[in-house]
C-alpha cells in the first residue's frame, strides 16, 4: 500500500489542493478571534432582592429562604448561595456546564414567581434575576470625574450616553458601571420639629406621595376637537417639596421646611468610588463570548476622541486598564516561542540533512500544517488564545516527525543511487504505514482530554483539538506534499550519472561522525540484549520511581500569568461609619500610589459596592506598570503586605488582602482572597462557634496566608423590645411600630418622580444627625389609638447589644466562608491537604467542611487526571492493536512510558516546578511522542522477520536503520519545546512547567528506550517463538496420534 502513490504522480493537483489550504487558511487566521483563554461559559445566574431597612436575618429568613427551597428543583443546579446584608439579597445559582443558559434562566425566573407569595407584603419590587458568567471579566476600564459636577448628573451622563454608545461597537456584551450615583431626592426629617407639630411619620409618608401625583387625567371632548388633559401634580426636583403644605397646626399651614429639609441628592449615598484619589464613576466593558479583544479595545480607542467631544463641562475620561494589552503581550510571547521553536527545528534537520532543499522541504510541513489548522479552527469556531498557541508551539517540535520520517527513507533510497522519482515512490511505500500509524495514535492521545467533561474538559478542549488538527494535517502533508518535492527534486547537473539518479551520497562531517555514533550503538544495544532480563528490571525501576516521585512533588492547580493587575480587599471593623470607612479607604490608597509600581488605583467602598461586599467593606483594582518597568508580581504583593502592616493605627483594625486576579475565576463566591474553604451546618450557633474556633487554627496551618472569614456577628445593634400589653392599651401595633422606625432609619422610598427616560425616587428619613445619635429614639412617635401619638418610650424597652452584619447560606444551609491563600514557596496541594487534616480534628460532628471555587476543582483535577492519563494509554494500545492486528507489539511500542514519566516527574522536582494541570498535559502529550520511536523501530524489525531474520538480528538492524530518524525527530521535538520550557516573557513562567516536563521525557526515555524496547521485543518474540514451537508439537502430536492407535 502506497497513500502517497497518487500525489507523487499528480504534482498539479497536489500543488493546487495546498495551495487553496494555505489560502483558506491565511484568511482563517486573519478572521479568528484574539482572546486571552478559551471561552468558558459557567451557566450562572444571580438572583437580587432589595428590603431597605430590612436586617441581614430578616432577609435570609423571609426572602432568601423561599427562593433557595423554589431553586431546589431546577435541573442541572450545581451549587447555591446566598449573601444576605441589611436591606439587601443576593443568590448565586451555578449550573451544569451542559446546562443551556437561557432555560436555565428562565427556570429559575419561575421559581422565583413561585416563591413569591411566601415575600413578605413590603418587598414591593420583584427581585431581579441575571445571567452571569464569573470567567467573562472586563476587558476594558474607563473613569468617568468631574471635579466641580454633581455625581449624579455624571451618572445619568455615563448610564445613559457613554453606556449606551460603548455597548453599540460590534463584540461589546455589556457595560457595567461601578460606583454608580443615581439622582434622589432625599427628605431629611426632624423627629423634634414633626412632635412639635404633632405629625407622624406614617401620615406624613401619605400626605407627601398624594402631593406628588402623576396620574392619568383622560381627555376633553368638544364637537370638534379633543385635548388631553394635563395637571401639573408631578414634582420635578428637591426645590418643590420644601415649600409642600404637608399639614395644618390649629389652622395655619405646616410647609415640609418646617419639619426638615430636602435635597437633591443620590440613591446609593453610602457607596463611594475614587480613580486614584477623585470621586468617579467607573465604565467596564466586557466582550461577546467569540469576540475579538483585541479588536473591541481598538474600537473603544477609535471612539474615545469622539466621546470626549460629547462629555459636559469640566468632565473628563480616560481608559485606566485594557485587557487587550495583556492578551497582545501573552498572545506575542506564544508567537515568538513558536517562530523560535520553528527555527530551532529547521536547524536540527538541517544538521543531519546537509542539504538546504531538503531541509526546506521538511520545514515547509510547519506553515502549511499550521495554516491548515487555523482553517479548522475557524470552522470550529475557535480563537486564538494562549491555549491554542501553546497547541501550536508544542506541535512544531513533532509536525516535521512525519515529513522528517518520509523524508529521511527517501533520502536513503536517494543515496543508494535511485532517481528521485524512483526513490520517491519507495520510499513513501516503505514508510506509508509506519507514518499512518504514527499520526493516528499521536492524534488519538489527545482524543481523551477532548471528550473529558467539566471545567479542565472545556478549558482544555480547544488546545486538544488544535493539537490534533495539526498532527492530522502534519501526517497528510507527510504522505502527499512532502513525497511530491522530494520526487521532483533533481540532483545537481555534475552530480548525477546517466541515469539520472544520484550518485552515492557522501557525508559532511556530521555526517560522518554520526555513522561512527550508529555503529557504536549498534554494537552496545547488541550486548545489551545479552542482558535483556537485566535491561528490563532496570527499567521497571522507573515505574516505581515515577510513582514515588509522583506521590512527592508538589501539584498544584492553573498557574496565573503576570496579568499587570492585584485586587485588593479591606475589611472594616463591624458597625464602622460610612465617612471613618472613606477615611481609612483613602489612607490605603494614598500609600499605595506611592510604590513606584503602581499605576493606577481604582476603589470603592460601602454597601453594594464592585466588591459585592457590605457596610464595612472596601474593594481596589490596582493597575501596576508594565512587567518590564516594575518587579515581578509576588515581590510587589509583599511590598503591599508590609506596607500595610507600617500603616498600623492609621487605619485602625482594618484588614487588608491583596491577591492576584487568578487565571480563570471558578465559582461565584465573594471572597477576599482566591481559595475559599466553607463550613455549614443546621446549627447557626454552633457553625459560629465552630468558625471562630477554626479561624486561628487555620491561620496556623504554614504556607496559609490571608486567612479571613464572612463571619461577622458583633455588629453593634439596638433592640427595641415590645412591651405588648402596654402597646394594645394605647392601640400601638407592632406593624405601626415597625414601620415607623423603617421610615426613620431605612431610607424607604415614599414617591416617584417620573422623568422623560428614567424613573426617580424620593426617600424619606431622619437627618443624619438624628440618625447618629440613638437618643433621639426618644424623640419619635408612634400612631395609636384615636389618632393619638404615642412616644416610642411608652411602648418599648430599647437595650444595646450585637448582631449579625451578614447571613450567608451554601446549599440552602448556614455557612461561614473561610477565604485564604498560599505564601510563596507552598503549593496548593500542600495546603489543602494540611486544612483538610485540620478540620478533620477540630470541626465538631456536627458542622462540615468543604473546599469551593478553585480549591474545589482542584481536588477535582486531582482524581481527575491520572484517569485521563489511563485512558489515553488505553486509547492508544485498542488503536496500535487495531493497526498492527497483534496483542504483544502496542506493548512493545509503549515500553517507552514509564521512562518517559519519569524523565517528566524528575525534571519537575530538580527545577522545583509543581505538577500542576499544564505539566500533566505535557505528561500525556509524551504518551504520543516517545511512543513513535517505538513504531518507528517494530515496522522495520517486523519487515526483516518476515525475511526470515532472527529477533535479534531484526531489532538490531532496525535500530541501526531508524537510528537517525528517531534521533532528528526526537532532537526536533526537544528543541521545538525548549523555549517552553526556558519561559520566555512575562507569561512564559505560567507554562514552563508543562515544557520542562516534555523536555524531561523525551531526554530521559530516547537515552533509555533504544535499549529497553529492543530488549522487550526480543524478549516477547522469545515467548511468543515457544509458544508457537508448542502450539506445532501439540498439532504434531495430534496429528499422529491416529496411526498409531489403528
Amino acid at each position: 500500500m502506497n497513500l502517497a502513490g497518487p500525489f507523487i504522480r499528480r504534482p498539479v493537483m497536489t500543488t493546487v489542493l495546498f495551495a487553496a489550504l494555505i489560502l483558506f487558511g491565511f484568511f482563517a487566521w486573519r478572521a479568528l478571534p484574539v482572546a486571552m483563554l478559551p471561552n468558558v461559559a459557567f451557566p450562572t445566574v444571580t438572583v437580587s432582592a432589595s428590603l431597605p431597612g430590612a436586617s441581614a436575618e430578616l432577609m435570609a429568613s423571609a426572602v432568601a429562604s423561599p427562593m433557595e427551597q423554589a431553586f431546589s428543583g431546577i435541573a442541572g443546579l450545581m451549587s447555591v448561595n446566598s449573601v444576605n446584608s441589611t436591606g439587601t439579597t443576593r443568590i448565586t445559582l451555578q449550573f451544569d456546564l451542559n446546562r443551556d443558559i437561557n432555560a436555565a434562566m428562565q427556570d429559575t425566573q419561575a421559581a422565583v414567581t413561585q416563591a413569591s407569595r411566601y415575600f413578605p407584603s413590603t418587598l414591593t419590587q420583584p427581585p431581579v434575576v441575571r445571567q452571569m458568567n464569573p470567567s467573562n471579566s472586563p476587558i476594558v476600564f474607563i473613569g468617568l470625574s468631574a471635579p466641580d459636577m454633581p455625581l449624579y448628573r455624571l451618572d445619568a451622563f455615563a448610564e445613559q450616553v457613554l453606556a449606551v454608545k460603548l455597548q453599540s461597537i460590534p463584540g461589546v456584551s455589556e457595560v457595567r458601571v461601578f460606583g454608580g450615583q443615581t439622582y434622589a431626592v432625599r427628605l431629611l426629617l426632624n423627629p423634634y420639629a414633626l412632635q412639635a407639630h404633632n405629625l407622624s411619620l406614617n401620615g406624613l409618608v401619605t400626605t407627601i406621595n398624594s402631593r406628588n401625583a402623576n396620574q392619568p387625567q383622560g381627555t376633553l371632548q368638544t364637537p370638534s376637537r379633543s385635548y388631553n388633559l394635563k395637571v401639573d401634580g408631578q414634582l420635578s426636583n428637591a426645590a418643590g417639596f420644601r415649600n409642600m403644605v404637608v399639614a395644618y397646626n390649629n389652622g395655619a399651614p405646616v410647609t415640609f421646611d418646617q419639619i426638615g429639609t430636602a435635597e437633591d441628592s443620590v440613591l446609593q449615598n453610602l457607596r463611594a468610588t475614587w480613580i486614584n484619589q477623585h470621586r468617579g464613576i467607573i465604565l467596564a466593558v466586557v466582550r461577546q463570548p467569540d469576540s475579538n479583544t483585541v479588536d473591541i479595545a481598538k474600537a473603544i480607542r477609535a471612539q474615545l476622541p469622539e466621546l470626549n467631544k460629547t462629555l459636559p463641562g469640566g468632565a473628563s475620561m480616560r481608559i485606566i486598564y485594557d485587557k487587550s494589552t495583556y492578551v497582545e503581550d501573552a498572545v506575542n510571547e506564544v508567537e515568538f516561542t513558536l517562530v523560535l521553536a520553528s527555527l530551532l527545528v529547521a536547524a536540527v534537520i538541517w544538521l543531519f540533512l546537509g542539504a538546504w532543499r531538503q531541509t526546506l522541504v521538511a520545514v515547509i510541513s510547519i506553515p502549511v500544517s499550521i495554516l491548515g489548522t487555523f482553517a479548522v479552527m475557524h470552522l470550529l469556531g475557535y480563537s486564538l488564545n494562549v491555549l491554542t498557541l501553546l497547541a501550536l508551539t508544542l506541535a512544531v517540535g513533532f509536525v516535521v516527525d512525519d515529513a522528517v520520517v518520509m523524508l529521511e527513507n527517501i533520502a536513503r533510497h536517494r543515496e543508494q543511487g535511485k532517481s528521485p522519482f524512483e526513490a520517491a515512490l519507495v520510499g513513501s511505500r516503505e514508510i506509508s504505514f509506519t507514518i499512518l500509524s504514527m499520526t493516528l495514535s499521536l492524534a488519538a492521545v489527545f482524543l481523551p482530554l477532548i471528550l473529558m467533561g467539566g471545567l479542565l474538559g472545556r478549558l482544555f478542549l480547544e488546545f486538544g483539538a488544535t493539537i490534533g488538527i495539526v498532527i492530522l494535517m502534519s501526517g497528510v502533508v507527510a504522505l502527499s506534499l512532502t513525497p511530491m518535492l522530494l520526487a521532483r527534486m533533481r540532483a545537481k547537473a555534475s552530480a548525477r550519472n546517466q541515469e539520472g539518479a544520484a550518485p552515492a551520497h557522501r557525508p559532511n562531517l556530521f555526517g560522518r561522525l554520526f555513522a561512527r555514533l550508529t555503529r557504536a550503538y549498534a554494537r552496545s544495544l547488541r550486548a545489551s540484549l545479552r542482558f535483556r532480563w537485566l535491561v528490563l528490571i532496570l527499567a521497571a525501576g522507573s515505574l516505581f520511581g515515577a510513582f514515588y516521585l509522583f506521590q512527592h512533588l508538589e501539584k498544584a492547580f492553573i498557574p496565573n500569568g503576570d496579568s499587570g493587575m492585584v485586587m485588593g480587599s479591606l475589611s472594616y471593623p463591624e458597625g464602622i461609619s460610612f465617612e471613618q470607612l472613606k477615611a481609612y479607604q483613602q489612607v490605603v490608597s494614598q500609600t499605595l500610589q506611592k510604590n513606584p509600581a503602581v499605576l493606577t488605583v481604582m476603589s470603592n467602598a460601602g454597601q453594594g459596592g464592585a466588591g459585592g461586599g457590605g457596610s464595612n467593606v472596601g474593594f481596589m483594582m490596582i493597575q501596576l506598570k508594565p512587567a518590564a518597568d516594575r518587579p515581578p508580581m509576588n515581590t510587589v504583593i509583599n511590598e503591599f503586605r508590609q506596607t500595610m502592616r507600617k500603616l498600623g493605627t492609621k487605619i485602625g483594625s482594618t484588614r487588608v488582602f491583596f491577591f492576584e486576579p487568578p487565571a480563570i475565576q471558578i465559582g461565584a463566591l465573594s471572597s477576599t482572597s482566591n481559595y475559599q474553604f466553607v463550613l455549614q451546618s443546621t446549627d447557626q450557633d454552633e457553625l459560629n462557634r465552630a468558625a471562630e474556633d477554626f479561624l486561628p487554627v487555620l491561620r496556623g496551618i504554614p504556607g496559609v496566608v490571608g486567612v479571613d472569614s464572612s463571619l461577622q456577628i458583633r455588629n453593634p445593634q439596638i433592640n427595641v423590645q415590645i412591651l405588648r400589653e402596654r402597646a394594645a392599651e394605647l392601640g400601638v401595633t407592632p406593624a405601626a411600630l415597625e414601620q415607623t422606625l423603617n421610615l426613620a432609619f431605612g431610607g424607604t422610598n415614599v414617591s416617584t418622580i417620573y422623568g422623560a427616560s428614567n424613573q426617580y425616587q424620593v426617600l424619606a428619613e431622619l437627618a443624619p444627625r438624628f440618625q447618629q445619635d440613638p437618643s433621639a429614639l426618644d424623640a419619635i412617635r408612634v400612631p395609636g389609638s384615636n389618632n393619638q401619638l404615642v412616644p416610642l418610650s411608652a411602648v418599648t424597652r430599647i437595650t444595646t447589644g450585637v448582631g449579625p452584619l451578614s447571613v450567608t447560606h451554601y446549599g440552602q444551609l448556614p455557612s461561614v466562608t473561610l477565604s485564604f491563600d498560599i505564601a510563596p514557596g507552598y503549593s496548593l496541594d500542600q495546603v489543602t491537604r494540611a486544612i483538610s487534616e485540620a478540620a478533620d480534628q477540630a470541626l465538631p460532628q456536627d458542622v462540615s467542611g468543604q473546599f469551593a471555587g478553585a480549591a474545589q476543582a482542584f481536588q477535582s483535577s486531582v482524581k481527575t487526571l491520572p484517569l485521563l492519563l489511563g485512558a489515553t494509554i488505553l486509547v492508544i494500545y485498542v488503536i496500535l492493536a487495531i493497526l498492527y492486528e497483534h496483542f504483544i507489539h502496542p506493548l512493545t511500542i509503549l515500553t517507552a512510558l514509564p521512562l518517559a514519566g519519569f524523565g517528566a516527574l524528575a525534571a519537575l522536582y530538580v527545577f522545583h516546578q509543581p505538577l500542576d494541570v499544564f505539566s500533566f498535559v505535557g505528561i500525556i502529550m509524551l504518551v504520543g511522542l516517545v511512543k513513535k520511536n517505538g513504531i518507528i523501530m517494530l515496522d522495520f524489525a517486523i519487515h526483516r522477520r518476515r525475511e526470515g531474520d532472527s529477533a535479534i538480528d531484526a531489532i538490531v538492524e532496525a535500530c541501526s536503520v531508524r537510528f537517525r530518524p528517531i534521533t532528528m525527530t526526537t532532537l526536533a521535538a526537544i528543541l521545538g519545546t525548549l523555549p517552553i520550557a526556558i519561559g520566555f516573557g512575562a507569561q512564559g513562567e505560567a507554562h514552563r512547567a508543562l515544557g520542562i516536563a516534555v523536555v524531561g521525557g523525551l531526554l530521559f526515555s530516547q537515552l533509555l528506550t533504544l535499549y529497553v524496547t529492543p530488549a522487550f521485543y526480543v524478549v516477547a518474540e522469545g515467548l511468543s517463538g515457544r509458544k508457537r514451537r508448542e502450539e506445532h508439537i501439540s498439532d504434531t502430536a495430534g496429528a499422529s496420534s491416529p496411526s498409531e492407535t489403528g
